[in-house]
């Protein structure tokens, strides 16, 4: 049986089949591009309900230019942003890959809402809007109170097609980069957003240093924040009226390390990235240690390592019973035991 997602967009993987087939947005697609360095064969430990040991780690392709913010189609496959090629690439189930949006914005996070609208945080000019279909294309927020978003990186969509979305923050300069010009608007602050779906925009919490991937748990009663500066993946209620509780740590994560010049908490990093959760409630986490797995009450279950860190992660294909990793311009995919959420496009 096809997962609740899919069903309900029948109307979407038509409209899609039939850009495929006229090819005004698609490009000609390209046979998968392993790399022959890439000898070693790597496989996951057992983690009970995830995968079983010894399932193989494939690699789809690699030298992509950025790679962030995969996402499912109705159709199986999987869309994700190169962020750095200002494009959005499509993995169909055999593998190869095409062209599904050029000219993106800079498109990290993906999200879909349930009439295929694809919504998509966006860094060359920082907003949030809709980039697909082409008609709909238009921008949701490009600012808090007047000040210009920093660097907007991840979003979630949810079934009533609010927007949560994650604004990183303002990169520093690199060392022996200039600062920007004194006469720049200052950007507002890294914080966590809601856009309603009546395109109301309204900051939810301004108090986490580096946020980066979100989530929404399976009954969206739960709100995962990653925190690339921080130690834990933080979670937050999420009442009726869609108004969040305190902030609470969630989950551990074995991937924080201190560093020179980490974070400024305590100067370290978890590397903590996209998120993803199964039909069981469970948060997988990319972070510095590979995909980080854990129970819906924060529970450790397991750490699948990778060639490359990962930098995001969703689950596609036939039952959403794969999971594929993107990160460090590489895509992967892994078989799994428990098929991802259903109820939205991630």
């Amino acid at each position: 049986m096809k997962n609740a997602f899919l069903g309900r967009h029948a109307g979407l993987l038509v409209a899609l089949s039939a850009l495929l087939g006229a090819g005004p947005v698609w490009s000609q697609e390209q046979a998968p591009n392993q790399k022959a360095s890439d000898a070693k064969v790597w496989e996951t430990p057992a983690i009970e309900g995830v995968v079983a040991a010894g399932t193989k780690i494939e690699l789809i392709k690699d030298g992509f230019t950025g790679t962030e913010g995969p996402v499912t189609l109705p159709d199986g496959s999987l869309i994700f942003t190169e962020t750095q090629a200002n494009r959005v690439t499509r993995i169909a189930p055999d593998g190869s890959t095409s062209v599904f949006v050029e000219g993106s914005n800079g498109a990290n996070g993906l999200g879909f809402t349930a009439n295929g609208d694809l919504y998509a945080v966006q860094v060359l000019k920082p907003r949030v809007g809709i980039i697909f279909p082409p008609p709909k294309v238009r921008t949701l927020a490009d600012n808090y109170e007047g000040k210009p978003f920093g660097r907007p990186n991840d979003l979630v969509v949810d079934q009533q097609g609010n927007v949560y979305f994650t604004d990183s923050g303002v990169n520093p300069p690199a060392a022996g980069q200039p600062a920007p010009p004194a006469n720049q608007p200052e950007p507002a602050k890294p914080a966590v957003y809601r856009i309603n779906n009546k395109g109301a925009l309204q900051r939810l919490a301004a108090d986490i240093e580096r946020p980066n991937g979100i989530q929404l748990s399976p009954d969206e009663h739960v709100l995962y924040v990653a925190n690339t500066w921080g130690e834990y993946v933080l979670a937050y209620d999420i009442a009726s009226d869609g108004a969040i509780g305190p902030k609470r740590n969630f989950a551990k994560l074995a991937g924080w390390k201190k560093t020179e010049g980490g974070g400024p908490s305590g100067g370290g990093s978890s590397g903590a990235d996209g998120l993803a959760v199964d039909e069981a409630g469970r948060l997988y986490v990319a972070s510095n240690s590979g995909i980080e797995v854990f129970s819906n009450k924060g529970e450790a279950l397991g750490t699948i390592a990778l060639p490359k860190q990962p930098q995001n992660l969703a689950f596609a294909g036939d039952d959403k019973k794969t999971l594929f990793v993107v990160g460090r311009g590489a895509a992967y995919r892994i078989a799994v035991l428990t098929p991802g959420f259903g109820g939205r496009a991630k």
